[in-house]
This record gives structure tokens, C-alpha cells and sequence, in this order.
């Protein structure tokens, strides 16, 4: 397959949209409006208990709050691991002296390139968080059996915190 025609349709601060042609050169198209997306940075942070610092904020698009790990989005020209680092600061105060890659991963890639990195960070310092001016986070840490019982009850329904988890869980 090969794009054969692209059109930006949209721009915003975090993504923009474009109108997408693909062929394989032999008449099998497909046609799609694609978000472009910097990608994403999350944090599963632990510490000598085997606890994972959640936070916990309003999400707009589902309109509640949430239990989930930190991430954000990665800054232009930015690495993923510069964000990890700095986003995990931003959000809950903690640094770490030690980080480990678990995963990528696309988390919706029908329709979106977003492409999350998952980093577990691990020898932990606290110090002072500074969110972002739309930004009220709750910090809590989480027994592992308290988060996994969290997860078979559907109480944990964001994706990143999920694949984390497990991937964090499946090394132990």
C-alpha cells in the first residue's frame, strides 16, 4: 500500500486531521480522515512496596474522572523518554533515577498514528508537581492487588493504564 494523496483539513496545538488516499496499484483503495499525533509518553512509576502512582482527572471527551498513569504528549521534536521524564515531574512531582522501556504501542490505529511509549520508572524522589494551568490531578499510590482488582471490576478503563499494567504485572 502506498498514500497517494494527503490533505490537512485540521490543525490544533496537540494533533491535526488530514483526508487520506491509499492504493496498492491495483485498484484496492482506501480512503480515511487520519488524526496525526506526536505521541505519547506514560509513566508507571513503582516503588520498593510494589505500589503504582495513579493519577487521577477529568477527561472532557468521556466527561469524568479518571484513574490512569501519567503521560503526555510528546513536544515537538521531542523523544519520548525527554517526555516521560519531564511529564512525570509535571504531574506528580516524582523523579526517577532508574527507567526501563515496557512497550510501544498504537492505541487506535484505524484511525490515528498516536504511538505510546510505556516507561516504568522506578527509584523515585519526590519533589514538587507543576500540571499544566487545565490540569487538577489527584495522585494516589496503589497496591498491585488493589490495582488489579481495580482492573477485574472495569473500574480502570483507560487503555495506556491497562496495557502498563499488564506489561508491568507479566515481568514479575
Amino acid at each position: 500500500m502506498k498514500i497517494v494523496s494527503q490533505k490537512e483539513v485540521y490543525r490544533c496545538r496537540l494533533f491535526h486531521i488530514t483526508e487520506e488516499v491509499a492504493s496498492d496499484g491495483e485498484g484496492f483503495v482506501i480512503e480515511r480522515s487520519v488524526v496525526r499525533h506526536r505521541g505519547a509518553a506514560v509513566m508507571l512509576a513503582t516503588d520498593s512496596k510494589e505500589r503504582v502512582l495513579l493519577v487521577r482527572q477529568y477527561r472532557l471527551p468521556v466527561a469524568r474522572k479518571l484513574w490512569e498513569l501519567p503521560a503526555g504528549t510528546v513536544d515537538e521534536g521531542e523523544k519520548p523518554f525527554t517526555t516521560a521524564k519531564r511529564e512525570l515531574r509535571e504531574e506528580t512531582g516524582y523523579t526517577a533515577k532508574k527507567w526501563k522501556k515496557l512497550a510501544e504501542y498504537y492505541p487506535s490505529p484505524g484511525f490515528v498514528d498516536e504511538k505510546m511509549t510505556i516507561y516504568h520508572a522506578t527509584k523515585l524522589t519526590k519533589g514538587e508537581a507543576a500540571p499544566m494551568e487545565d490540569e487538577r490531578i489527584e495522585t494516589r499510590w496503589f497496591a498491585k492487588k488493589e490495582l488489579a482488582e481495580m482492573i477485574r471490576k472495569g473500574r480502570i478503563q483507560d487503555s495506556k493504564t491497562l496495557v502498563g499494567y499488564l506489561m508491568w504485572a507479566r515481568m514479575r
